[in-house]
This record gives C-alpha cells, structure tokens and sequence, in this order.
C-alpha cells in the first residue's frame, strides 16, 4: 500500500474552511478513483500547517491519480488563502499502519520525520514493527500508529494518534524515549517532530501487523 501527502500551509482563519473542502470535495473525487483507498487531513490552527494524505492499494494507482488530483490540489490550497508554490509532495511506501481504536472526533497526532542510510528500510519497517508497535500500545488514549517510507531517499515519516490532545501531551515523555532508544538503534536522524488535530480520518488502510 502506499500514501501521497501533500503539506502546505495557509491562513489559520481559513482552516475549516480547507476541512470543508476536503471533506464535501476531495474527499469524494479521489474515492472515485481506481486504486483509492481514501483521505486524512492533519491541521495545526496555530499557524495554519495542514497535511493532507490519500491511500492507495499500489504504486501504479497512486501515479495515474497525479494529474487528474493537481486541478482539486489547487483549489483545496485557495480555500486556505495557500500559496501554490509552497506547496510540498510526497509518495511513499506504507510500511506499518497498527490501530487499537477508532479516532474519536478530538484527536490529535503527532508527526516525526527523520532520515537514514539508504538500503535500510527493511529493517527500519520489520524493528519498527517488533519493538515500537507492542509498546506504543500500552500508552493511555493511543489510537494508532503508522509508519511512512521513502526507499528512494531513506526518508521516514511516522504519525501518533491519541484520542485527544491531553492524552497526545501525556505520553509525550514516553514516547519521546522510545524515539530517541529507536533512532539511535537504526542510525536514523529525526528531522522534525510536530503536533497536529486530526480533522479527517478516512484513510481506511488495512492493519499491517
């Protein structure tokens, strides 16, 4: 299975409006769509970040949806006053997706990125799957957990989601040792750790574990 995230940023006033859209418009189009499995946006209100990822049963599905999705990209960007140029997309490779619970409608993410030695995502995927996922689960209020691939450019992306943002702040001190013990074991360097409400959660990828 594999993922396209399409980060930008706009007006933080402009926010639900950006959700509305994504939610009444996009979300349908590429439901449509051959190979689509479905949508999840992550927003930061404060300063107006939002992420949004579409799913996909395989890599070929994923690159005949690229341009018939730019057009609806466009306008979903203009609906949050964003700046078209700004805007950054990413395929990649699901390589975990674990959930315990459903997303309540107060959730809360947070999102690391980090990077690595090429040739290693095997490994990253099959100890991320061994020693993160059984302990990760233990943490109050955890939802799910998935972890992103880029083979191409050994970059990773892993979101946390917890049913709220007070759970999300609870596990912060435990969740960042697991980290740190995690990409100290995989030579991985963390790029970016960042926290997000979930607005949409319709990604709907099966369980990998």
């Amino acid at each position: 299975m594999y993922a396209r995230t399409t980060t930008f940023r706009g007006d933080p006033d402009a926010i639900d409006d950006g959700i509305a859209y994504a939610r009444d418009a996009v979300l349908p189009f590429v439901e449509h769509m051959t190979g689509c499995l479905g949508l999840s946006m992550l927003v930061d209100r404060h300063i107006g970040l939002c992420i949004v990822a579409t799913s996909w049963d395989d890599v070929e599905a994923m690159h005949r949806s690229a341009e018939a999705v730019s057009g609806i990209r466009e306008t979903a960007i203009s609906t949050v006053h964003g700046v078209a140029g700004e805007i950054q997309v990413a395929e990649w490779q699901i390589g975990v997706l674990h959930r315990v619970r459903g997303v309540p409608a107060d959730a809360a993410a947070r999102v690391i990125t980090a990077r690595g030695p090429l040739g290693q995502a095997d490994r990253v995927i099959d100890d991320f799957r061994s020693i993160i996922v059984p302990r990760v689960g233990g943490l109050a209020g955890f939802c799910s957990i998935s972890l992103f691939v880029d083979r191409e450019t050994g970059h990773y992306a892993s979101a946390s989601v917890y049913q709220d943002r007070q759970t999300l702040h609870s596990a912060k001190g435990q969740a960042q040792a697991m980290r740190e013990e995690f990409t100290e074991h995989m030579g991985l360097h963390v790029t970016d750790v960042s926290e997000y409400d979930v607005a949409l959660a319709h990604l709907r990828v099966p369980e990998t574990v």
